[in-house]
């Protein structure tokens, strides 16, 4: 009698892993994540370890997170891994302010995001 398995939120050859909480705008972390969608794994972490943004070391935590799980949980080759997927999603806002000229408020947005990183097994032979 126990409940049924969990069906796999995504395909057979793919992985996934989420981040969330992060302290930046999705507007940034997007411009980050544009620069490694459709990309291979090795190719991706090479370009956001040079990258000067500071939330590419997140962005690259998150990366190395579903590769792992590519490799431990469903047994995926890692040479032939592709980020199929990278897309960044809106998270809760600090709201803060500071007083300003003539009794006036000025807010202060202080904004979070989240990012999904799925990535895909993609063989040789298929790509041809």
């Amino acid at each position: 009698m126990g409940k049924d398995k969990n069906p796999r939120r995504v395909a057979d050859n793919e992985a996934m892993a989420k981040l969330k909480m992060l302290r930046t705008s999705p507007q940034k972390l997007n411009l980050v994540a544009q620069l490694i969608r459709g990309k291979k794994v090795d190719k991706a972490l090479t370009d956001l370890t040079f990258s000067n943004k500071r939330i590419a070391i997140d962005v690259k935590k998150c990366l190395q997170s579903a590769i792992a799980n590519a490799e431990n949980n469903h047994n995926l080759d890692v040479d032939e891994l592709v980020v199929a997927e990278a897309y960044v999603g809106k998270n809760m806002t600090l709201k803060r302010g500071r007083p300003r000229a003539r009794g006036r408020f000025g807010k202060i947005m202080k904004p979070f995001s989240e990012l999904t990183i799925l990535v895909r097994e993609v063989r040789a032979e298929e790509q041809a």
